[in-house]
């Protein structure tokens, strides 16, 4: 009886945690729209193209009284709002492994994100200054519930199984970024059909992904479990408990070593994504369609490529898969600083390239960092981490910004993401994963 009874309790766990995982997965379905139909292919141009319409005569707007070339006003808003996850993050991983209420926080976080991103149907005429606003707010707001997410990956699957289960949510987030697109392609191209301007039919497809990312976060929030919190005690402001955090992975820091790597090869990653649609509209020459349909080539391939990266990794490892995929995304940006201007089927074949190791990249970094947690610290950790991968990403849209401000090329802003590729590289190289995940007291997987 007793060994029944033992055996009956193992199986409803494990039944608890598939249900959990099936949950997990739709915050990535949730908020990717947002990664992708926002911020990659519609508000970087539509912010740009109202930007230059509130310009003066030499190209410049003044936000605060401070001169600004219209050009870079997107990209500094990328990131302005990041410093602000910087500052928001680790106060509330804090409290999120204080209190043990992680998925409260998540939906506030979520629909603050969602509510802003719906904000944006009113980002019209010359009003770049609310679409700056807007943006802060919704990009800072996912940073925070990305965080949250990404620090329930430790205590819903065990060690061998997280490189499948990250890859199955990013796989989610590109099948769900893939079927908006498709329906925004369709309204986009129609437009006229429909009785819209070219304007109104950008901002209902703005609006509409912050409805489907408040919408489907209710899956998540119905079926993960919060679990029980830490010891109580104050917590501090945001920057002093962000340096409670570093202070704490000194005493991991092998640990730390890996998030530096991440910190920077992920700068990389992030940057291209924001900034791809803006290189390809004003640089390339190529029209909004063309920018959807390459972005939902990014998608769809991305899908794959996360599910086929993450069965590399159980072949070869997941660092060794990762230092691939750098290498990957190096040449990949190199070959882009030659695309010929006005010609889409080359742009089409760079976002292929981006597209097999775009989500892989992303997905096995979160698992192998995930191995390297401290059992009880995972949000306070997961937000040094989202730091990594949204709140450190400022230095990536700034070079670009700076870049183009002072050469007026997308080119050379473009190649000039290829040093955050090499040096994260190097840096990951030198890391000892499994030693590392030894000294964090977690188990080490057989393969890593």
């Amino acid at each position: 009886m007793g060994t029944e009874t033992v055996r009956t309790g193992a199986s409803d766990e494990v039944a608890g945690l598939r249900r959990e995982q099936r949950g997990w997965y739709f915050y990535d379905w949730a908020c990717s729209v947002y990664s992708t139909s926002v911020l990659t292919v519609f508000l970087g141009p539509y912010l740009t193209s109202v930007a230059d319409h509130a310009a003066d005569a030499d190209g410049y707007v003044h936000p605060l009284g401070v001169p600004v070339r219209s050009g870079s006003f997107f990209a500094y808003s990328v990131s302005l709002s990041v410093i602000l996850a910087v500052v928001v993050m680790p106060l509330v991983g804090s409290v999120a492994d204080r209190t043990g209420r992680k998925k409260r926080l998540l939906g506030a976080a979520a629909y603050t994100g969602a509510a802003a991103t719906t904000g944006m149907f009113f980002l019209d005429g010359d009003r770049y200054l609310l679409g700056g606003l807007l943006l802060i707010v919704a990009n800072a707001a996912q940073s925070v519930a990305l965080m949250l997410y990404n620090s329930y990956l430790p205590q819903i699957a065990p060690p061998e199984e997280r490189d499948a289960v990250s890859s199955r949510g990013w796989a989610f987030g590109y099948a769900s970024g893939s079927l908006v697109l498709i329906a925004n392609l369709v309204l986009y191209s129609a437009h006229d059909s429909f009785g819209l301007s070219e304007t109104e039919a950008v901002r209902i497809c703005l609006a509409a992904a912050g409805l489907w990312w408040g919408l489907f976060t209710l899956v998540p929030l119905r079926r993960l479990r919060d679990r029980g919190g830490r010891e109580a005690g104050a917590t501090a402001p945001g920057l002093r408990q962000l340096a409670a955090t570093v202070r704490d992975m000194r005493r991991h820091p092998l640990t730390l070593s890996f998030l530096l790597a991440y910190l920077v090869y992920n700068d990389g990653i992030q940057t291209v994504i924001s900034q791809a649609s803006v290189y390809g509209s004003e640089e390339l020459g190529l029209g909004q369609s063309t920018l959807i349909g390459a972005v939902l080539l990014v998608q769809v391939l991305a899908v794959a490529g996360a599910l086929t990266m993450g069965r590399l990794a159980r072949t070869y490892g997941a660092k060794r898969t990762i230092l691939g995929s750098l290498v990957a995304w190096s040449l990949t940006l190199a070959a882009g600083y030659f695309l010929p201007a006005g010609a889409p089927v080359w742009f089409f074949v760079l976002a292929g390239g981006i597209g097999l190791v775009l989500g892989g990249s992303q997905a096995l970094s979160r698992s192998l960092f995930s191995h390297l947690v401290p059992p009880g610290k995972e949000a306070e950790y997961f937000a040094a981490y989202e730091m990594s991968d949204r709140g450190m990403s400022w230095l990536g849209p700034l070079l670009f910004g700076i870049t183009f401000q002072l050469s007026g090329s997308y080119r050379s802003a473009i190649i000039s993401l290829v040093v955050f590729f090499v040096i994260g590289f190097a840096l990951l190289a030198r890391v000892p994963v499994r030693r590392a995940i030894g000294e964090a007291g977690n188990p080490v997987p057989r393969k890593i």
